[in-house]
């Protein structure tokens, strides 16, 4: 779904107009919000930190592979894009698990994880063809 925050002024980056890498935005912004809420000691913060990492990095991927020359570069990108966000399920399992994330946050987080690793690989299939 195009969000009208991304659509302030005329000048804009290509990434900035697919739909999938403002899903990312999205995903990585929820990540992040559950991220400053876990209450832990100290000892878990690599965790935590390796989770805001991997969740930002697919919108990241998706932007820095569309910057590239090539579609064969692009793709290389997307798949690294949709491999950070399994290793954010995963982390987001661990935390579930651990009860720093509560069910129904953890089932709507999967659930927007799904919807936008299948949007990764649609798009890594329909530049492949």
């Amino acid at each position: 779904m195009a969000d009208s925050r991304w659509k302030v002024n005329e000048e804009r980056f290509s990434f900035e107009d697919l739909e999938v890498w403002q899903e990312a935005v999205d995903f990585a912004d929820q990540c992040i919000e559950i991220a400053e809420r876990i209450e832990t000691n100290r000892r878990h913060y690599r965790l935590i930190e390796q989770f805001e990492s991997s969740a930002t990095s697919p919108a990241q991927n998706i932007a820095e592979g569309k910057g590239r020359f090539s579609k064969k570069e692009f793709v290389h990108f997307l798949y690294i894009a949709r491999g950070s966000l399994f290793e954010t399920v995963t982390l987001l399992v661990i935390f579930s698990k651990r009860g720093w994330v509560k069910e129904p946050e953890f089932m709507e987080l999967k659930r927007d994880a799904i919807k936008l690793g299948k949007r990764i690989s649609s798009l890594i299939k329909s530049i492949n063809q």
